[in-house]
């Protein structure tokens, strides 16, 4: 990164092009977004010192606000909250067909066990085949 000075109140700044996206892990990301909250301290100077966009300070910012930044530390996958309810909605809704389908299966087990004993019942009271009666 060079620095020219243009007169007294104007700075130009040559960032290096790498010609490839640089990856940041998340300590890096939090160590510069608590640099942007030093006293004196502003996102645009934190962004030149490190050569990056200060739109993506303010970007993991605001995942940071949001919480993504804890989930990209464990090392987990972060979802948005909209596919989480809609996965929720779901859960409920298969808890509530296996309820059913569960006390259907109650039921006809009641059913196969009542028309056995029935039959078995039948089978002892009546006369036996051949008994001449």
């Amino acid at each position: 990164m060079t620095t020219k000075t243009q007169g007294p109140d104007v700075e130009i700044i040559d960032l290096p092009k790498t010609g490839r996206r640089r990856r940041f892990t998340a300590a890096e990301k939090r160590r510069l977004l608590d640099e942007t909250q030093a006293p004196g301290a502003s996102v645009s100077s934190v962004a030149r010192r490190y050569g990056v966009s200060p739109s993506l300070l303010f970007r993991w910012r605001r995942l940071m606000d949001e919480g993504g930044l804890q989930g990209l530390g464990s090392e987990e996958a972060v979802v948005p909250e909209s596919e989480v309810k809609a996965l929720k909605v779901q859960l409920r809704e298969l808890q509530r067909l296996l309820g059913k389908k569960t006390m259907e299966v109650e039921i006809l087990k009641e059913a196969l066990d009542l028309t056995r004993s029935k039959k078995l019942y039948l089978r002892l009271s009546s006369p036996a085949a051949g008994d001449g009666e």
